[in-house]
């Protein structure tokens, strides 16, 4: 009988913990493999692109084991791994990468061009990601683990600061990504689209980057008001359909030097409705010229309940002439979390970067996920980390 249980995806707006397959050191197509680790899982967080799978707007399959933001303890190690031990406690990056090919090796690991037979890139428990089975579970298997993994260097350290360094999995990297490739550096004026936990991890980057404002903008009232709690100047999207006059009362001016969207496709307009294209047209307008933007909210290339049929593509409808005119920069896709982790780390571990409090994490049991789930769905201002084994109750 397997000693593992796990959350798994049982179609629109549904999941279950139940339980699952014990972990093996083996390929999604099921090829032996010397190169991985089984872990212990720690913490898991729920993501935000969980929450777009588990809305159906995404072509994911029913059954499918979720989870790709994973802290864990080694417990069995490949005959292959020599650079780990079993106990080391260890941050596990969402994007599965080889280490080998030539993305990985120019750190482009979120563009993997061997873990995914579909396209590059590959992650855990998600959709189109190459069949890597989820981590929101009690053990799950991490491949390539030299490569991958970041062994924290003392283990109780680490589970004293286990809220925060859990986030070093995907949102906190993420959000310091976007904040990178939207040049943010010291006095700059940042604009962040969206008050949830990757909008707050990308103001708390902005902010360690060196800006002088950092604005976040919105219409849930709760999360703005945990945007404002937590040091940030909320700017709430209600007031005005000007973005930019609500620029302007703050930082004297209706443009920014850097802007972030972490909000994604699923944006929503004035209106109520859905706008899958308002925030990314909202930067360019906000950006000033040569002025750069940074995107780690999702887009997706099939999204089922688009509002069109060119939205249900990932066709969306631009003002791309605005951004040529102004000569400004766009990045976009998924984080190639190892370029970053380590120097994240270094700033939890000294207390530089309180990013448990600046999310508002929420620790709940593995069990309760469903009810994590859905009350993150009804737009919580908390970032609900899962606790498996009980070892951050302790």
């Amino acid at each position: 009988m397997s000693s593992n249980r796990g959350v798994v995806y049982l179609g629109d707006g549904k999941v279950e913990v139940q339980d699952i397959a014990d972990p093996k050191f083996e390929t999604p197509d099921g090829k032996n493999i010397d190169h991985g680790v089984i872990l212990k899982v720690v913490s898991t967080n729920i993501c935000g692109s969980d929450q777009h799978m588990v809305r159906g707007r995404t072509s994911a399959e029913v059954g499918l084991i979720l989870g790709h933001e994973i802290t864990g303890e080694v417990i069995e190690k490949g005959s292959d791994v020599e650079m780990l031990e079993v106990g080391d406690i260890v941050s596990v990056p969402f994007n599965v990468a080889c280490g080998r090919c030539r993305t990985c090796k120019a750190q482009d690991t979120g563009v993997c061009l061997t873990v995914n037979p579909s396209r590059a890139g590959g992650a855990y428990g998600y959709v189109d990601m190459g069949g890597w089975i989820g981590g929101q579970a009690k053990y799950v298997m991490v491949p390539y683990a030299d490569f991958n993994l970041l062994k924290f260097p003392d283990r109780d350290q680490a589970l004293a600061k286990i809220k925060d360094l859990t986030m070093l999995s995907d949102i906190l990297p993420t959000g310091f990504h976007g904040a990178v490739r939207a040049g943010v550096g010291v006095g700059s004026v940042v604009y962040v689209a969206g008050a949830g936990p990757v909008g707050l991890a990308a103001a708390a980057s902005a902010r360690i980057l060196g800006a002088a404002v950092v604005m976040v903008g919105d219409f849930n009232k709760e999360r703005l008001a945990h945007a404002k709690k937590v040091g940030f100047t909320p700017i709430d999207l209600a007031a005005s359909d000007n973005l930019g006059d609500l620029i302007a009362d703050v930082a004297g001016s209706n443009e920014v030097d850097s802007a972030i969207d972490a909000v994604g496709f699923e944006a929503r307009g004035h209106s109520g409705g859905e706008q899958p294209a308002v925030v990314l047209n909202q930067m360019m307008e906000i950006t000033r010229a040569a002025g750069s933007i940074g995107i780690p909210g999702l887009y997706v290339t099939e999204d089922p309940k688009a509002v069109d049929s060119a939205a249900k593509k990932g066709n969306l409808s631009l003002r791309f002439g605005l951004g040529w005119a102004k000569a400004q920069s766009f990045h976009t896709g998924q984080t190639p979390v190892i370029r970053y982790h380590r120097q994240l780390m270094q700033a939890i571990l000294y207390d530089r970067l309180p990013i448990a409090e600046i999310v508002n994490a929420k620790v709940i049991s593995l069990e309760d996920a469903a009810s994590g789930y859905e009350t993150f769905d009804k737009g919580a201002a908390e970032k609900f980390v899962l606790d498996p084994h009980g070892m951050l109750a302790k």
